[in-house]
């Protein structure tokens, strides 16, 4: 990727945990501070990203595990091209919704159990593109809370979503490894905070690691 002007923070962490919420309310509180932001998700983020997401998670036809991950960074690749490295390029702040951290714990951890030979095909995979988030936020939530959270908010479960407990367990535990691995880039909650609160907490880490204008 070309150099960047902007910040690029990403949000991670478990189905459930609140990472829309905290990355729209991230969103509006650093709008409120005069930063341009430009507010995106993955899977999708732009047209086309968006219709691969509908396959991914949603789609009738299972992918093998390889196919998977090409699937979720051709949305990637899409996604940096069309939107996140332009609105970096200009100076934006970009807040993502789920990054490469999340294929990693979610395809890597969950699906293949941290076999090194996916692990090294979603590394290679992420070199190609070469974006790494400045900053990642990770919201913690145990798997109990999580459930309960997704039973009462109802509607479209997607595929992972509906996936056993013990990959749920694989990828809690990918995440924190990811985490653990690069403590300078991770800024780490707890999820089961009231969302005011933990969206004040989070817009004050945040807001003090921003360089100073």
């Amino acid at each position: 990727m070309t150099e960047r002007n902007g910040i690029f923070i990403t949000f991670e962490g478990s189905d459930a945990a609140g990472k829309s919420t905290q990355s729209r309310l991230l969103s509006d509180a650093l709008r409120s501070d005069g930063h341009d932001v430009v507010l995106t998700r993955e899977p999708g983020g732009s047209p086309g990203a968006e219709a691969l997401r509908e396959l991914i998670l949603f789609g009738q036809a299972e992918l093998s595990p390889r196919a998977e991950i090409m699937a979720l960074f051709a949305a990637r690749q899409d996604h940096v091209d069309q939107k996140i490295a332009p609105a970096l390029r200009k100076g934006a702040i970009v807040i993502c919704d789920r990054f490469t951290d999340s294929t990693r714990a979610y395809q890597g951890y969950g699906r293949a159990n941290g076999d090194p030979a996916i692990i090294a095909l979603i590394d290679r995979l992420d070199a190609m593109i070469g974006l790494v988030p400045d900053m990642t936020v990770l919201l913690r939530l145990e798997r109990a809370q999580a459930r309960a959270r997704l039973a009462a908010r109802g509607g479209r479960e997607d595929r992972f979503e509906r996936d056993t407990e013990a990959f749920h367990v694989r990828v809690a535990d990918g995440i924190d490894a990811i985490a653990a691995a690069q403590p300078e880039r991770f800024l780490a909650f707890d999820a089961a905070a009231t969302v005011d609160r933990l969206a004040a907490d989070v817009a004050q880490a945040v807001r003090a690691r921003l360089p100073v204008r």
